[in-house]
């Protein structure tokens, strides 16, 4: 077999370049911070049933992913962003090739699923969740494959060894983030497979569906059980603030997630193409697979609108059927587009010609946006400029002799390019000159011999960047002061009044601050802390 035609290997090798490039190159963000400290507490003080973030119990998120990138931490390094990203990578790379397996599984067709399967790796939020130190991408990928194998199960394929290991992969979904995966993409797409495939369920599968479903319940409960039995008040405590976010936290309207389409990025307008039912219902080569694929979204779109609370990455497992349809539809593009009327290909020249644009714009736009920056910048520019006006000008090029295969090969290529050469850039372009880290704390304290704590409240970016826990001396209810005559205190500005007002009697002194906003522009009060000197007053 050429290597031209070795889709799984090909697909390794564009996934390896989208998820594992420059991995380390962006700063680490709130959510990552959450995530990396509970890992790096698993390790130094061997928090691996009970999590805490902080040295304060964190029962928010099942620990699967946790573990994970904690055993990638200790085996690569504590400092490693690499390391730290690679398992959520792992899981972005094996979501895109659940999504090939998926389709290959319901077409038969290899060169299709290659197809989806780039679509899925390039899709915004996909190649951003495996990017990305979060754990949405471990709960849907474990789905994913529970899904292939279901599929399996459906047609009487194996039966028992597909309920088996589907029920460990569904119990895997729910220990990475709890029942989201369940509602967001295993729920439509059994609504989805039954309305197109009506699966009749045999007495002989009946022993296997339970075994799976006592499998994945058993797994999926093991984690909550034992920490609700032996922490019932922090678990209670915990649980109690999280319903409740459900309802009255980040609330949006039912229509907000009616634009799900542009979540895919590059592939926004042939997305919404894919879309429109009537048009593509009897053009694609399978109508049963689109029909079912086209379901799946839909109906995972209404159950998410469902929920009041609402933020652009809970439409992740959106994308993986959203993938499909658009790679069904892609395959009607390269059979047809030669011979297609310019009523119907239009969309496609002005998809692929935006696109052409942009990096044919670049160069020209980057130089005048960068201005006095290039100078820190210019090798990864040179060669970003290079790129993207190369692929733009072979796009105008197969466009026009109508090989559109071809484009939307070079269009992965235009991905690629941005990750590889475009990524370096950010961590040089984006810099606060009034950055100090928070490990300026750590110098006063071997200096002073002082214990430092946090007025208030804490923010995951600084202590993940400190080391190491920051008590906090509210506890919810009160301020708990320390023992000690002197002590250093992280306050925001915000914060200030109310402090001074809790130390009304002690001396202050300010030392110093800390900045971790990373860009100068921006800031966040979040961000900032000012570091004071502490003391009670003599008698």
């Amino acid at each position: 077999m050429k290597v031209r035609d070795n889709y799984v290997l090909l697909l390794l090798l564009v996934c390896s370049a989208i998820f594992l490039i420059n991995l380390d190159a962006i700063f680490v963000n709130i959510m990552e911070a959450r995530n990396f400290i509970t890992a790096r507490e698993m390790i130094n003080f061997d928090h691996w049933i009970f999590t805490t973030m902080n040295n304060e119990a964190r029962y928010e998120k099942p620990p699967l992913p946790t573990w994970m990138t904690a055993i990638s931490m200790f085996i690569l390094g504590m400092k490693s962003l690499f390391a730290l990203r690679l398992p959520a990578a792992i899981m972005g790379i094996l979501s895109v090739f659940a999504v090939f397996k998926i389709t290959e599984k319901l077409t038969a067709n290899s060169s299709l699923s290659f197809t989806t399967g780039l679509v899925a790796a390039t899709s915004f939020y996909i190649l951003l969740s495996g990017r990305d130190g979060q754990w949405d991408i471990f709960t849907h990928s474990f789905m994913l494959w529970a899904v292939y194998c279901l599929i399996g199960f459906f047609r009487k394929e194996k039966v028992w060894r597909n309920a088996l290991i589907a029920g460990l992969l569904i119990g895997c979904s729910f220990l990475s983030k709890g029942p989201v995966s369940f509602y967001a993409l295993l729920l439509p797409f059994l609504i989805a497979y039954w309305i197109v495939y009506r699966s009749k369920f045999s007495k002989a599968s009946l022993f296997p569906f339970i075994s799976m479903l006592l499998i994945a319940t058993v797994i999926a409960a093991s984690w909550s059980l034992y920490v609700y039995f032996f922490d019932y008040s922090d678990v209670t405590e915990i649980t109690n603030r999280e319903a409740g976010r459900w309802l009255d936290y980040n609330v949006r309207p039912f229509y907000y997630y009616w634009n799900f389409f542009i979540q895919s990025g590059l592939w926004t307008v042939l997305a919404l193409v894919s879309l429109i039912y009537p048009y593509l219902k009897n053009r694609v080569q399978n109508t049963e697979v689109y029909r079912f694929s086209w379901l799946w979204t839909i109906v995972a779109v209404i159950l998410l609108s469902l929920i009041p609370e609402k933020k652009p990455r809970y439409l992740l497992p959106v994308l993986f059927p959203l993938a499909i349809t658009t790679g069904l539809y892609l395959e009607y593009v390269f059979a047809n587009f030669k011979k297609m009327h310019i009523k119907e290909s239009w969309v496609l020249f002005f998809n692929y010609s935006l696109i052409a644009l942009v990096g044919i714009a670049f160069p020209i736009a980057g130089t005048i946006y960068f201005g006095a920056k290039m100078a820190n910048i210019w090798p990864w520019f040179l060669l970003l400029s290079l790129c993207l006006v190369t692929i733009a000008v072979l796009m105008i090029y197969f466009l026009r002799k109508k090989e559109i295969r071809q484009v939307f090969y070079l269009s992965i290529w235009f991905i690629i390019s941005v990750l590889t050469f475009g990524l370096p850039m950010a961590q040089k372009i984006e810099v606060n000159p009034d950055f100090r880290s928070s490990e300026t704390l750590s110098l006063y304290e071997a200096d002073l011999g002082l214990k430092a704590y946090e007025f208030k409240n804490f923010t995951p970016e600084l202590i993940w960047e400190y080391g190491k826990p920051v008590p906090r001396l509210w506890d919810g209810k009160d301020f708990q002061l320390p023992d000690g005559n002197k002590f250093l205190l992280l306050a925001t500005e915000e914060e200030t009044s109310e402090m001074k007002s809790v130390f009304s009697s002690y001396r202050i002194e300010k030392l110093d601050y800390i900045d971790m906003n990373p860009v100068g522009n921006k800031h966040k009060d979040r961000l900032f802390r000012n570091i004071y000197l502490i003391q009670k007053p003599t008698k």
